[in-house]
């Protein structure tokens, strides 16, 4: 039974749900909406960083619902930001959580950042990945995981 009546939304919501479970997993937590809000903060700093080229071609990769939030609330206008610190990205990841759930101290924002870009490199393609690794300054890019960005 379909629980939209749609096939291609049916299809796009069980492509995020098996997102955002290995989110879940890699972060080792069972709350779907802490996995939600990484993959979110994660995709919206990864986001700024990139050309406008590079984010259209991760984009075209994404399940169509997960496509949604990562463009949400983008503007390209002075894009990719020049912040080349690996605090300043895991920043941005801060004050997503920060912003959204006030009073969760737990949150690193170097392990979200460290599941998300897990779980992209398992999903995205590695020609993708490489192009990715190439815009980003060398702090952010040794956030993926080796093998990524070997």
């Amino acid at each position: 039974m379909s629980a939209t009546g749609l096939e291609v939304f049916d299809t796009t919501l069980h492509k995020t749900h098996a997102w955002l479970k290995e989110v879940m997993k890699e972060l080792g937590t069972e709350d779907r909406h802490k996995a939600y809000l990484a993959l979110r903060s994660v995709l919206h700093a990864l986001r700024d960083r990139l050309t406008v080229e590079e984010v259209a071609q991760l984009g075209a990769q994404l399940p169509m619902l997960i496509r949604g939030f990562y463009y949400e609330g983008w503007d390209p206008t002075g894009k990719p930001v020049k912040e080349r610190h690996k605090e300043d990205f895991l920043a941005h990841i801060y004050r997503a959580f920060k912003t959204t759930r006030a009073g969760e101290p737990d949150i690193d924002p170097e392990a979200v950042a460290r599941a998300v870009f897990r779980v992209l490199a398992r999903k995205i393609s590695e020609g993708e990945i490489e192009d990715i690794a190439r815009i980003l300054p060398r702090e952010i890019r040794e956030l993926w995981p080796e093998e990524a960005r070997a």
